[in-house]
Protein backbone atom coordinates (compact mmCIF):
# COMPACT_ATOMS: atom_id res chain seq x y z
CA UNK A 1 0.00 0.00 0.00
CA UNK A 2 1.19 3.42 -1.28
CA UNK A 3 1.60 6.15 2.19
CA UNK A 4 -0.06 9.40 1.75
CA UNK A 5 1.45 12.60 -0.07
CA UNK A 6 2.94 14.75 2.92
CA UNK A 7 1.88 18.23 2.26
CA UNK A 8 4.53 20.80 2.07
CA UNK A 9 3.15 22.78 4.90
CA UNK A 10 3.74 19.87 6.86
CA UNK A 11 7.26 19.59 6.26
CA UNK A 12 7.85 22.82 6.06
CA UNK A 13 6.61 23.70 9.75
CA UNK A 14 8.18 21.36 11.14
CA UNK A 15 11.83 21.03 11.70
CA UNK A 16 12.07 17.28 12.06
CA UNK A 17 10.14 16.54 9.14
CA UNK A 18 12.04 19.52 7.57
CA UNK A 19 15.28 17.32 7.99
CA UNK A 20 13.93 14.30 7.61
CA UNK A 21 12.47 15.16 3.90
CA UNK A 22 15.98 16.72 3.47
CA UNK A 23 15.47 20.23 3.11
CA UNK A 24 11.95 19.16 1.20
CA UNK A 25 14.21 17.59 -1.56
CA UNK A 26 11.89 14.30 -0.52
CA UNK A 27 8.42 16.54 -1.40
CA UNK A 28 9.32 15.39 -5.00
CA UNK A 29 6.53 12.83 -6.29
CA UNK A 30 8.41 11.13 -8.24
CA UNK A 31 12.23 9.91 -7.25
CA UNK A 32 12.27 11.45 -3.84
CA UNK A 33 15.64 9.24 -2.92
CA UNK A 34 16.98 10.60 -6.11
CA UNK A 35 16.08 14.14 -5.29
CA UNK A 36 17.23 13.97 -1.54
CA UNK A 37 20.86 12.72 -3.06
CA UNK A 38 20.57 16.08 -5.43
CA UNK A 39 19.93 17.63 -1.71
CA UNK A 40 23.33 16.25 -0.47
CA UNK A 41 25.60 17.70 -3.34
CA UNK A 42 25.41 21.25 -2.31
CA UNK A 43 25.65 20.08 1.35
CA UNK A 44 28.98 17.73 0.22
CA UNK A 45 30.21 20.55 -1.86
CA UNK A 46 30.53 23.08 1.15
CA UNK A 47 32.07 20.55 3.78
CA UNK A 48 34.54 19.46 1.29
CA UNK A 49 37.28 21.85 2.45
CA UNK A 50 37.30 19.91 5.72
CA UNK A 51 39.93 17.86 6.45
CA UNK A 52 39.63 14.49 6.32
CA UNK A 53 39.11 13.23 10.04
CA UNK A 54 36.48 16.39 10.66
CA UNK A 55 34.54 16.02 7.23
CA UNK A 56 34.37 11.93 8.73
CA UNK A 57 33.34 13.36 11.56
CA UNK A 58 30.64 15.25 10.40
CA UNK A 59 29.54 12.43 8.15
CA UNK A 60 29.24 10.38 11.12
CA UNK A 61 26.93 13.03 12.70
CA UNK A 62 24.59 13.36 10.35
CA UNK A 63 24.11 9.63 10.18
CA UNK A 64 24.11 9.09 14.16
CA UNK A 65 21.50 11.90 14.12
CA UNK A 66 19.78 10.97 11.23
CA UNK A 67 19.09 7.40 13.66
CA UNK A 68 16.68 9.89 15.62
CA UNK A 69 15.72 12.47 12.62
CA UNK A 70 14.79 9.59 10.74
CA UNK A 71 12.83 7.63 13.18
CA UNK A 72 11.11 10.33 14.78
CA UNK A 73 9.56 11.79 11.30
CA UNK A 74 8.57 8.03 10.52
CA UNK A 75 6.36 7.92 14.16
CA UNK A 76 4.44 11.27 13.20
CA UNK A 77 3.91 10.01 9.84
CA UNK A 78 2.72 6.34 11.18
CA UNK A 79 4.60 5.17 7.99
CA UNK A 80 7.78 3.31 8.62
CA UNK A 81 10.20 4.52 6.25
CA UNK A 82 7.74 6.91 4.03
CA UNK A 83 9.23 7.62 0.94
CA UNK A 84 9.75 11.22 1.35
CA UNK A 85 12.46 10.31 4.45
CA UNK A 86 15.52 11.03 2.77
CA UNK A 87 18.00 12.30 5.42
CA UNK A 88 19.09 8.39 4.86
CA UNK A 89 20.29 9.64 1.12
CA UNK A 90 21.95 12.61 2.30
CA UNK A 91 23.93 10.88 4.86
CA UNK A 92 24.86 7.72 2.21
CA UNK A 93 26.00 10.46 -0.30
CA UNK A 94 28.31 11.97 2.51
CA UNK A 95 30.16 8.86 3.54
CA UNK A 96 30.02 7.92 -0.31
CA UNK A 97 32.61 11.19 -0.58
CA UNK A 98 34.64 10.22 2.51
CA UNK A 99 38.24 10.89 0.77
CA UNK A 100 36.97 11.24 -2.54
CA UNK A 101 39.18 12.97 -5.11
CA UNK A 102 37.68 16.91 -5.42
CA UNK A 103 36.11 18.01 -8.76
CA UNK A 104 32.47 17.68 -10.23
CA UNK A 105 33.22 14.30 -12.15
CA UNK A 106 33.98 12.81 -8.66
CA UNK A 107 30.67 14.26 -7.07
CA UNK A 108 28.78 12.67 -9.89
CA UNK A 109 30.28 9.62 -10.02
CA UNK A 110 29.50 9.21 -5.83
CA UNK A 111 26.35 10.25 -7.06
CA UNK A 112 25.76 7.45 -9.45
CA UNK A 113 27.47 4.88 -7.48
CA UNK A 114 25.16 5.49 -4.13
CA UNK A 115 22.06 5.67 -6.14
CA UNK A 116 23.49 2.01 -7.63
CA UNK A 117 23.96 0.64 -4.46
CA UNK A 118 20.70 1.77 -2.46
CA UNK A 119 18.41 1.25 -5.41
CA UNK A 120 19.83 -2.14 -6.00
CA UNK A 121 20.19 -3.00 -2.61
CA UNK A 122 23.09 -5.69 -2.89
CA UNK A 123 23.34 -8.20 0.52
CA UNK A 124 23.16 -7.22 3.16
CA UNK A 125 21.66 -4.29 2.47
CA UNK A 126 18.85 -5.91 1.15
CA UNK A 127 18.18 -7.96 4.70
CA UNK A 128 18.90 -4.45 6.49
CA UNK A 129 16.36 -2.81 4.68
CA UNK A 130 13.68 -5.75 5.27
CA UNK A 131 14.78 -6.34 8.95
CA UNK A 132 15.00 -3.55 10.75
CA UNK A 133 12.40 -1.05 12.04
CA UNK A 134 12.47 2.40 13.04
CA UNK A 135 15.19 5.13 13.19
CA UNK A 136 18.35 2.80 12.66
CA UNK A 137 16.67 0.24 9.91
CA UNK A 138 16.01 3.96 8.04
CA UNK A 139 19.17 4.85 7.91
CA UNK A 140 21.66 1.65 8.66
CA UNK A 141 20.53 0.21 4.79
CA UNK A 142 21.80 3.45 3.53
CA UNK A 143 24.26 3.78 5.75
CA UNK A 144 25.70 0.60 4.20
CA UNK A 145 25.21 1.45 0.59
CA UNK A 146 27.17 4.76 1.36
CA UNK A 147 30.09 2.26 2.37
CA UNK A 148 29.68 0.45 -0.22
CA UNK A 149 29.82 3.51 -2.85
CA UNK A 150 32.71 5.00 -0.71
CA UNK A 151 34.55 1.19 -2.03
CA UNK A 152 33.84 1.72 -5.29
CA UNK A 153 35.16 5.11 -5.62
CA UNK A 154 38.16 4.42 -3.83
CA UNK A 155 38.55 1.72 -6.36
CA UNK A 156 37.85 3.98 -9.19
CA UNK A 157 40.24 6.71 -7.96
CA UNK A 158 43.16 4.93 -6.99
CA UNK A 159 42.93 3.05 -10.94
CA UNK A 160 43.40 6.88 -12.28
Amino acid sequence: MKPMPVSPGTVFRDPVHFLAFGFGSGLSPVAPGTFGTLAAIPLYWALSGLTAPIYALVALAVTVAGVWICGRSSARLGVHDHPGIVWDEIAGYLITMTLAPKGWPWMLAGFALFRFFDILKPQPIRWLDRNLDGGLGIMLDDALAGVFAFAALQLVAGLR
